[in-house]
């Protein structure tokens, strides 16, 4: 248990006197962590900083479907040319479709979803494209 401070002495100087006897007796020399910066140091307080660490983590999604459904059909469409045939590719974008169509159909907070469904020929054929290029 640590000493109570006596009567008539500041808590600065208790304090300052404790510190000083403990570096002394090395008691913070080689500790866990010696060396690398403080996490969140100079950071100001943040209310809300569960919810942010939590969504980082879980790789969660804070957007309105509107939007998100946005990012799906980007990242899709990038994914098509590692795609190995015309049946996976056509698969995919009809799997795209039915989500745009689900997203479009609803009313939603934020934004209205004005994301076109994706042509299927013509993706297609811009996989083709892609493909014959490569070899």
């Amino acid at each position: 248990m640590a000493p109570r401070k006596p009567p008539g002495v500041t808590f600065e100087t208790f304090i300052e006197a404790q510190i000083r006897r403990a570096q002394e007796a090395g008691d913070f020399d080689h500790l866990p962590g010696e060396g690398k910066p403080l996490g969140k140091a100079g950071h100001r307080y943040d209310p809300d900083w569960w919810a942010k660490q939590l969504v980082n983590r879980e790789k969660l999604s804070i957007l309105p479907a509107s939007l998100e459904i946005r990012r799906e059909v980007e990242k899709g469409l990038a994914t098509l040319a590692k795609l190995r045939n015309e049946q996976e590719v056509r698969d995919r974008i009809r799997e795209l479709n039915a989500k745009i169509l689900k997203i479009n159909s609803q009313a939603s907070v934020g934004p209205p979803s004005t994301q076109p469904l994706l042509d299927e020929e013509a993706e297609v054929e811009r996989w083709r494209q892609a493909k014959d290029g490569l070899r």
